[in-house]
């Protein structure tokens, strides 16, 4: 089972694909077209106080992307269960 497929929002309701990529700045999405040919998605946007930060995978390995475009492939972010 994907990863993608268990995450929803906090609210209990899924967000569409089309308003997390819309939620993004123009620096994630070139960071994550980058990536996309490694075969990282995109799985949610956060909105922090410094910024939307975009939650990406490869398989099961988690990534973020922050506001500005730099990618953390080692997030201290912790999924809850479901």
């Amino acid at each position: 089972m994907q990863v993608a497929q268990q995450l929803q929002d906090r609210r209990g309701t899924s967000l569409h694909h089309d308003e997390h990529w819309n939620s993004m700045s123009a620096e994630q999405k070139m960071a994550l077209y980058n990536l996309h040919r490694f075969g990282y998605r995109l799985l949610f946007v956060r909105h922090l106080p410094s910024g939307p930060l975009a939650i990406i995978a490869q398989q099961n390995q988690l990534s973020s992307i922050d506001s500005h475009g730099n990618v953390n492939h080692n997030p201290s972010i912790r999924l809850r269960d479901q």
